[in-house]
């Protein structure tokens, strides 16, 4: 498979934010967001074994650990890579586009599928069929760009029934859409959403790479 980077930072974003934790962040992706903060893992990378990027996971003596990109799962060696840290015993978390479908995930696998609005310009490139097959242990994001993203996002949450099923997450584009706005949105309309900033950018640089 082929390997951006593989790091130890911060969580920064779903109900493990603020856990450290590491990241294997694979190369490539399908999508192309407006607002994407990951461009650099497109292309480039370098080629890794499974058994060699577990050894590097393994290095950092940290239980949580994060398959990221690009969209991990258009390498199918991210399947089993997932597989072989939940049998080593890690937490295991998959940040996923939702343009691919999550069927063949292992199950202990906690997915973080982002719902794509249109201010992503990639709402077209969505697999549906992904919102029901998520659980408990699982969460939904939405990255929101304006007022038209979040009334979307409201629309989508009652369409799908989502809300009862897993956490909810509404995130701002970081510097496009005003993080009080959004909160007060959320307070005003009642929503069974949890608010959430990219942490590590408030601690990092905004465009760092590796953190």
């Amino acid at each position: 498979m082929r390997v951006t980077e593989i790091f130890h930072s911060i969580q920064g974003e779903s109900s493990y934010a603020g856990q450290t934790c590491v990241f294997v962040r694979l190369t490539g992706c399908p999508l192309r967001c407006i607002w994407c903060d990951t461009d650099y893992a497109f292309y480039g990378g370098h080629e890794s074994s499974i058994d060699e990027a577990l050894a590097k996971v393994h290095t950092y003596g940290c239980r949580l650990v994060e398959v990221t990109g690009g969209e991990p799962l258009a390498q199918p060696e991210s399947l089993p890579l997932m597989a072989r840290l939940c049998n080593a015993g890690y937490t295991v978390l998959l940040e996923t586009s939702g343009a691919v479908d999550i069927a063949p995930v292992d199950p202990r696998v906690h997915i973080i599928l982002d719902v794509k609005c249109p201010g992503s310009g990639m709402t077209n490139r969505m697999h549906w069929p992904n919102l029901s097959k998520l659980t408990a242990k699982d969460e939904a994001k939405f990255v929101l760009a304006d007022r038209a993203d979040y009334d979307w996002a409201r629309e989508i949450l009652a369409e799908h029934d989502i809300a009862g099923r897993c956490t909810i997450l509404f995130s701002p584009v970081f510097g496009s859409l005003d993080v009080r706005q959004l909160a007060e949105w959320i307070l005003t309309d009642r929503l069974p959403v949890r608010f959430q900033l990219q942490m590590h950018k408030h601690i990092w640089a905004p465009d760092m790479r590796g953190v």
